[in-house]
């Protein structure tokens, strides 16, 4: 019998979509075929890679409002929220922009006796496994980069948003990129494990979970596989006593509620200078109570349901937990909240770092907030966890801010901002959070390998 994965949609929990995983010897088919198609894929000239990709994502534009609404039964954003565009394409411009710069190269010598130069020649075959909560931009931060390298990708999306992946190869098959080169398939575990374990990929790309990203580490050992890792998180805000205290409250809050909390980068903890901390509370909480939770389809709702119950009563029992250890709720259970998927955003006080919602990945709409009288403090704080993604500085002074950030284990230092991806700018991690980097120029240079030309024009 068949194997078939659901999308168990968190609007009503119908099953919104079904799909037959695909056998082991017909994956291993598929991605015989991506293998075979890669070297005419390769050849094309960097222009009209660039330019196909780039017709398949104006396409993803045209069909958005479909898109949209289909992300809000699979995953629960809200309509209101328009989807997913803008940011695939303003990351798909800049990678298409930059592509001729960052796949160039590396000069060294063409004099009469030597020609020495550095070229970036693609990996080969790139295995994506993207994630539900961004499901379009996650994925596009490699299939762009990697298909305008010269790359043939495979995709395997979550199966909580599993029409995403059908969308995307639609739209880049119309677009003219050759069914062969860009796949989406339908795997479950033990065959996308057994896939890596054989080395059947040049390089995997890996958003999700530390508990995942361990087993892609245990699959591909031994192959040499070369794997990008974004993984955990537990991202801080810092408000330093020179802060825009409305500006900090306005960000912050929208990065730890907005899409239910559910942000790789999105605030998870908030330190305050002790002199502006209980004006801080006063607006967070405001801030939440101030959320309307619905149905996503609904144009009225500012906060939809969580993607599934497990994930909700994650949050429920760090939020519980927190409260049995001393910890002060703010914000009254919501008349929608159904002890389900749709949960009541909250905001915490009297949290310290030995409750697990300051530790531990909450993944939703909650945040601890605590006072701290100086940068000290908060630095230690800040460093006080496994994962390293962003932090968000927020002070009126930048000198101050990139000498802390100098001191804090991350990927990525905001100040005044938060919740945002530059495209310009690497997008990485430490310690917990994973290796590698997309995006940026360093994301063509994850997505090649260098090969060195070592030219002598003379024998003697």
């Amino acid at each position: 019998m068949t194997k078939m994965l659901q999308c168990i949609s968190p609007v009503d929990g119908s099953v919104y979509a079904e799909r037959p995983v695909l056998s082991p010897e017909a994956a291993r088919a598929a991605v015989a075929a991506t293998r075979a198609a890669r070297k005419a894929w390769a050849a094309r000239p960097l222009d009209e890679r660039v330019a196909l990709v780039q017709k398949a994502v104006a396409r993803l534009g045209e069909i958005n409002d479909d898109v949209t609404t289909e992300l809000a039964w699979q995953m629960g954003r809200p309509v209101r929220y328009g989807g997913e565009f803008r940011g695939v394409n303003e990351r798909t411009q800049y990678m298409a922009e930059i592509a001729r710069e960052g796949l160039a190269d590396i000069a060294l010598e063409d004099s009469d006796t030597f020609r020495r130069f550095i070229r970036r020649e693609p990996h080969g075959v790139v295995f994506v496994i993207a994630p539900w909560n961004y499901p379009y931009m996650t994925a596009i931060n490699t299939i762009v980069p990697a298909l305008i390298a010269g790359n043939a990708v495979v995709l395997k999306h979550a199966t909580q948003t599993m029409l995403v992946g059908e969308r995307l190869v639609q739209c880049f098959h119309e677009a003219g990129v050759p069914a062969d080169v860009f796949q989406n398939l339908v795997l479950d575990h033990d065959t996308t494990e057994a896939l890596i374990g054989e080395g059947a990929f040049d390089f995997i790309n890996f958003t999700g979970s530390v508990a995942g990203g361990a087993r892609i580490e245990r699959a591909a050992a031994g192959t040499f596989t070369g794997l990008g890792l974004e993984l955990g998180g537990k991202d801080p805000g810092y408000v330093m006593d020179d802060a825009d205290l409305s500006a900090a409250i306005e960000t912050l809050m929208d990065a730890a509620m907005y899409n239910a909390g559910q942000c790789c980068c999105g605030i998870e903890r908030i330190y305050v200078h002790e002199s502006l901390f209980d004006k801080f509370v006063e607006g967070a909480v405001a801030f939440a109570r101030a959320y309307k939770l619905g149905n996503p389809l609904d144009s009225a709702t500012t906060l939809g349901p969580m993607a599934s119950k497990r994930f909700a009563d994650t949050v429920r029992k760090q939020i519980a937990d927190a409260v049995a250890a001393g910890a002060t709720a703010h914000v009254p259970t919501f008349a929608e909240d159904d002890g389900g998927t749709y949960l009541t955003p909250q905001v915490l006080t009297g949290v310290t770092h030995d409750m697990e919602v300051m530790r531990e990945e909450s993944f939703g709409p909650v945040v601890g907030i605590m006072p701290v009288k100086d940068d000290e403090e908060a630095l230690a704080l800040m460093n006080d966890s496994p994962y390293g993604l962003t932090v968000s500085l927020w002070t009126s002074d930048p000198d101050r801010a990139e000498a802390l950030g100098a001191r804090l284990e991350t990927g990525t230092v905001f100040m005044n901002r938060a919740d945002y991806l530059d495209p310009g700018l690497c997008w990485t991690g430490c310690k917990n959070t994973g290796r590698g980097g997309s995006l940026s120029i360093l994301g063509f240079h994850n997505l090649t390998r260098p090969k060195s030309y070592h030219l002598k024009k003379v024998t003697k």
